[in-house]
């Protein structure tokens, strides 16, 4: 038996061990593809204490890629925070999907790795802040298009030098070996 058969023996009983656990979580799964009419109003549930909702999906915040930036929670005047809306960056929640085999009846939650007293440390969506994350987000999208453009130039460059350096060795290799045939003809 090879090592390879052997691994592979050892490693069926986990690997389908691994599989029925991915498909007995399968609500905190990935989904693939999610409704933001459906995500607008999910609850959303702090990291200390998923059982409380502190608040409520407002808004869904796209950039330039129309990926999901950042989320704005409702907290609706719960846990002493006010009523106030939060943007809270894409980094800091995952959704739950609920009954998501059928569109009419798709429930998502939100869960935040923050607890009520960092949310309230988030920047409040306002004009204000609206105005400065656009004004940020499009100078970011304008730096790293022309980073792109200098990564390309200096690439390009690069490889401009590296194949005329190339193509010298072997025009040099070329005449040198023509040299020695036409010695060794001699």
């Amino acid at each position: 038996m090879t090592s390879r058969t052997l691994l592979n023996t050892a490693l069926r009983p986990v690997l389908l061990g691994t599989g029925l656990l991915l498909s007995a979580s399968a609500m905190a799964a990935p989904q693939g593809l999610y409704s933001t009419e459906e995500l607008l109003d999910a609850d959303v549930y702090a990291k200390s204490d998923s059982d409380q909702a502190i608040g409520d999906v407002e808004d869904v915040l796209l950039d330039n890629d129309m990926r999901v930036h950042a989320l704005v929670i409702d907290t609706g005047d719960l846990f002493d925070l006010g009523d106030k809306q939060y943007v809270v960056g894409a980094e800091h929640f995952t959704v739950e999907t609920h009954n998501g085999e059928s569109l009419d009846n798709i429930e998502y939650s939100v869960h935040l790795d923050l607890d009520a007293q960092a949310l309230g440390e988030q920047p409040e969506y306002t004009n204000t802040w609206w105005n400065q994350a656009k004004d940020n987000l499009q100078q970011a999208w304008e730096e790293t298009k022309e980073g792109a453009a200098s990564a390309w130039e200096t690439t390009r460059s690069a490889t401009s030098d590296a194949l005329d350096k190339a193509g010298n060795v072997l025009e040099s290799v070329g005449e040198e070996t023509q040299q020695a045939a036409d010695d060794a003809a001699q």
